[in-house]
């Protein structure tokens, strides 16, 4: 059964051991020096020492860290390159820089971005593995820029079919989990980001500001990479979507693929508490159905793209328009009169007034609605309501319910395994509807179509209906194939015998 928006005791669930182990990670005056006044400042000196010194892109470091001389070196530099930093409650501005990068390695080292080991007779400089992993991260959420969505796909695609044709194991399924929520994330924040984005343009802008901005923060930054392919191509990755669904109930139905996923969750996650397991199981296979819902986000993201287009063109419509010179206009006109007086015997315009009140704009009217009448009340008669209240009953009565089904085929087992359908007991219409729904539900599962077996299996929770005979046997309320319902064995069970 798949577990939506529910929190199960025993499943990893962020915000409650994540946030007790955050500080147990990092140290705990870590983010001292980027709440400061001077916070832009610190930051960019943390990205120029993780560029040349920590990062994965600087050289090699050696195995015992840099010199204290080094790092304060690279400090220096970096300050005689930024603007006057603000008083925080030290020493004066006017200190020598040599002086304040002391300081500031003081600092970085207090709050814990740098580390300081003794070896020998030297000090040496390095990064905890934990604060370079937490800067890795930071350094890509400031740099994150489109999502394309095909690459995202095709890596959710990949990795399911891996699991499907390869008998990948749960890290493989784990990873495209955790792709399918960063997309959908992404594509849903999208909308948000476009609203506050057009919400930070000023009227005050300048026109060439407003392009600017506009080109280069909401087209580059916050926009989908493959937004015009999304919408065009017919071969985009997207456009099989149910595809990738068909092959997320197949993993999910299919008991070899349930079981080797649910082992390894078991040796790997849970440390050996295979109820925990497929808890946490059934969690990511959830996450992989919502995929299903990436239209209904790009829906949405359309309705706030075309708001934020309609309202760029209207104010750089607004904008050309106002720019005209027309004091410039009216300074040519008047020497143009000045210059043919005397000379023409004729104005240079239409006869009549330049400006008078049949040539401006009418006033507003106010039309003034009648009052709305009220809604007429009908009655119902008593034999129109009993009517109506027998038909709902008897459509209540005929419809049968994934659980509706499962409770009536528990009560009929009676702690039995398996039960053949010429033992069930059928007295009202709603066992005739059960009865007609798991007649069908065994053929569904007894076909070659794969789609019917699937839509069989999520209507079948718990328990597995098997073809008994081929031939027709009459029945006190219907005729029927004979079949069987047996219990579906869980994995533990599976894993005794």
């Amino acid at each position: 059964m798949a577990l939506s928006g529910v929190t199960h005791a025993g499943v990893d669930t962020p915000g409650i051991a994540s946030g007790e182990a955050l500080f147990e990670r990092l140290p705990e005056r870590l983010f001292a020096p980027l709440a400061s006044p001077n916070r832009h400042r610190y930051w960019k000196l943390l990205c120029r020492l993780y560029e040349r010194r920590f990062g994965p892109d600087a050289p090699l470091p050696p195995s015992v860290g840099f010199p204290t001389r080094e790092i304060t070196r690279d400090i220096e530099e970096e300050l005689q390159a930024q603007d006057e930093w603000e008083l925080e409650g030290g020493e004066p501005l006017e200190t020598p820089v040599g002086i304040r990068a002391i300081e500031v390695f003081n600092r970085l080292r207090d709050s814990g971005w740098i580390r300081v080991d003794r070896h020998g007779v030297r000090d040496m400089v390095s990064m905890a593995p934990a604060v370079a992993q937490f800067m890795s991260r930071l350094v890509e959420f400031a740099e994150t820029g489109p999502v394309f969505v095909a690459g995202k796909v095709r890596s959710i695609e990949a990795n399911l079919q891996l699991i499907v044709k390869q008998n990948a194991d749960g890290d493989t399924l784990q990873e495209a989990a955790s792709q399918t929520r960063n997309l959908l994330e992404h594509v849903r924040n999208t909308g948000t980001n476009i609203r506050d984005l057009m919400a930070s343009f000023s009227v005050e802008m300048t026109t060439a500001h407003y392009v600017q901005r506009f080109f280069s923060d909401y087209i580059e930054r916050v926009f989908i990479g493959d937004y015009r392919e999304l919408r065009s191509a017919r071969e985009h990755p997207l456009s099989r979507k149910q595809q990738i669904l068909d092959t997320i109930e197949s993993i999910h139905v299919d008991p070899t693929h349930r079981e080797r996923l649910i082992r390894w969750y078991g040796e790997k996650r849970a440390g050996g508490d295979m109820r925990r397991a497929e808890l946490m199981f059934e969690r990511d296979m959830e996450r992989l159905r919502e995929i299903r819902r990436i239209h209904e986000y790009l829906e949405r993201l359309d309705e706030e793209i075309r708001r934020a287009n309609k309202r760029a063109l209207a104010f750089l419509d607004y904008r050309l328009k106002s720019l005209r010179p027309i004091d410039r206009l009216v300074e040519h006109a008047i020497a143009a009169v000045s210059n043919t007086r005397g000379t023409c015997d004729e104005a240079p315009f239409a006869p009549g007034e330049l400006i008078g009140a049949s040539r401006l704009a009418l006033p507003r009217r106010e039309f003034v609605r009648p009052p709305s009448i009220g809604l007429r009340i009908q009655a119902v008669s008593a034999e129109e309501e009993a009517r109506s209240r027998l038909m709902l009953r008897a459509r209540d009565t005929r419809s049968v319910t994934p659980p509706q089904l499962a409770e009536f085929v528990r009560n009929a087992l009676e702690g039995r395994s398996d039960i053949q359908s010429n033992d069930l007991d059928i007295e009202t219409i709603a066992d005739v509807r059960v009865l007609q729904i798991l007649t069908a539900l065994s053929m569904a599962l007894g076909s070659d179509s794969r789609s019917l077996r699937l839509q069989a299996m999520n209507m079948a929770r718990g328990f597995l209906v098997t073809q008994d005979g081929e031939r027709e046997l009459p029945g006190t309320w219907l005729s029927h194939i004979p079949f069987r319902v047996a219990l579906r064995r869980r994995l533990g069970e599976r894993a005794s015998r």
